[in-house]
């Protein structure tokens, strides 16, 4: 169902001050928070470590996420999500996928009225294998929510919150939705595009982490750019193949949620999963690995939920089925890097234009 929103702008169709509730205080969605409030509105955001929400509060920081930033005054963090998300025009659900669930129900329980649902996170849930937008929809019934929209693409909240030139997909069946987000957003260093291919979107977000981990790997194990370009193309061949498998537009995957995430996740040292892979690639076990890193590793789950997805559909997933063989039945990752080098040959093109 399509919503009027133009109660939500002014005569000159610019839009007025929205109040956002941003549920999950981490890099990005405080990075999301600070895009908020620079563009003039009024940001809530909840979390349930006390300390953390007190330091955002009488500091205007967040260090162990983005140290050395500081963050609006004008940023307010609650430990309570019903004064976050109270008399909210739309909610900003920015936690791991794992929890995702979790929090969705305790905004269903709480909330009062319709805001607009966007998500910004990337995983598949464990077990059911579902899909962020499909987890919210679940949860917060439909007189809770005026739509779900996802917003993905390449970026990095280290980069966001030093105001690096950014540009992301704003994608929703409701196309009024996803203009709204994009309007929420827009400004002269961070870009929305809009899309309706909810499926392409989350799964490109979702799968690009599994490839991530072995460009990391690739790089750990000391081989170089012909290798890393050959894992990235060969990578995105297989999101855009089960995604398509499950709906998915096959060009979403050469936009911004599919080849343009895939690049920056597998190229820089902010992401997680590269770092991740990296130092699986130099010899570190997966339980040292996550203990270093300190934060959520959202590709190692990804993994397991993308190979058991694959299976189910009967899709070839070679470079995720070589990662997950590292990650759960503890295969030696020079081993691992060999053998999917010995496979058959195989045809490149999949997809033909008609």
């Amino acid at each position: 169902m399509t919503f009027c929103y133009r109660e939500l702008y002014n005569q000159g169709g610019f839009i007025l001050k929205q109040k956002i509730a941003v549920l999950g205080p981490g890099s990005w969605g405080t990075a999301l928070a600070q895009v908020l409030s620079e563009n003039g509105h009024e940001v809530r955001i909840w979390g349930n470590n006390p300390a953390q929400i007190d330091e955002i509060n009488t500091y205007h920081t967040n260090r162990h996420y983005l140290p050395d930033v500081k963050l609006p005054e004008n940023i307010v963090a609650v430990k309570d999500i019903n004064e976050a998300i109270d008399n909210c025009d739309a909610a900003l659900f920015v936690v791991p996928t794992k929890a995702m669930r979790i929090v969705a129900k305790e905004f269903a329980k709480n909330v009062k009225h319709q805001p607009v649902i966007i998500h910004a996170s990337k995983g598949l849930e464990q077990e059911s294998h579902k899909r962020i937008s499909e987890i919210l929809t679940e949860e917060i019934p439909a007189e809770n929510r005026k739509a779900v929209v996802v917003l993905s693409g390449p970026s990095h909240a280290e980069e966001v919150v030093r105001h690096d030139i950014t540009t992301i997909t704003a994608a929703s069946v409701d196309q009024a939705a996803a203009q709204y987000v994009q309007d929420l957003f827009m400004n002269d260093y961070f870009r929305i595009y809009t899309n309706d291919d909810v499926i392409g979107v989350e799964t490109g977000a979702a799968l690009k982490n599994i490839i991530a981990i072995g460009a990391g790997a690739i790089h750990g194990l000391g081989y170089g750019d012909d290798a890393k370009a050959a894992i990235m193309t060969r990578g995105l061949a297989e999101i855009s193949r089960l995604g398509v498998a499950m709906g998915a537009n096959p060009l979403t995957f050469i936009g911004l949620s599919g080849v343009g995430d895939l690049i920056v996740t597998c190229t820089s040292v902010h992401s997680r999963n590269w770092r991740a892979g990296n130092l699986l690639g130099k010899g570190h076990s997966l339980d040292e690995v996550l203990d270093n890193m300190g934060m959520i590793v959202e590709g190692v789950a990804t993994t397991k939920a993308a190979m058991e997805l694959a299976q189910t559909l009967k899709i070839e997933m070679p470079i995720t089925e070589t990662i997950y063989s590292v990650l759960y039945d503890n295969k030696p990752i020079k081993d691992a890097a060999r053998d999917i080098m010995l496979r058959d040959g195989r045809k490149e093109n999949e997809f033909t234009l008609k």
